[in-house]
């Protein structure tokens, strides 16, 4: 187990992660991990007004596949995944989501 599933690890430990459903567009089954989730306000329109930015994070070795216009669960919320990046060395990969 590398560094980064071990702070997932902690923090899932230490109650700070949320519990994620993906739904892949290909058909198969769906997979549940705990994953970081944000949701900050973020300011649009040069400051005219703002709108919330939703993210999760999680290790680069879960969630393999996550692809843009998949959808997820966190809660009783759907998300569309909207942009799939990896931070850093890949180890940890952050997904921009729209709520639907």
């Amino acid at each position: 187990m590398g560094i980064v599933e071990q702070i997932y690890e902690a923090a899932a430990n230490a109650g700070l992660l949320k519990e994620c459903v993906w739904h892949p567009s290909d058909g198969s089954a769906p997979q549940t991990e705990r994953v970081g989730f944000a949701a900050p306000d973020e300011t649009l329109l040069d400051g005219l007004t703002s709108g919330t930015e939703y993210v999760i994070s999680y290790p680069g070795s879960v969630f393999k596949g996550l692809a843009v216009r998949d959808t997820v669960e966190i809660g009783e919320t759907v998300f569309q995944v909207r942009d799939v990046r990896a931070v850093g060395d890949g180890s940890e990969i952050r997904a921009k989501l729209t709520k639907l």
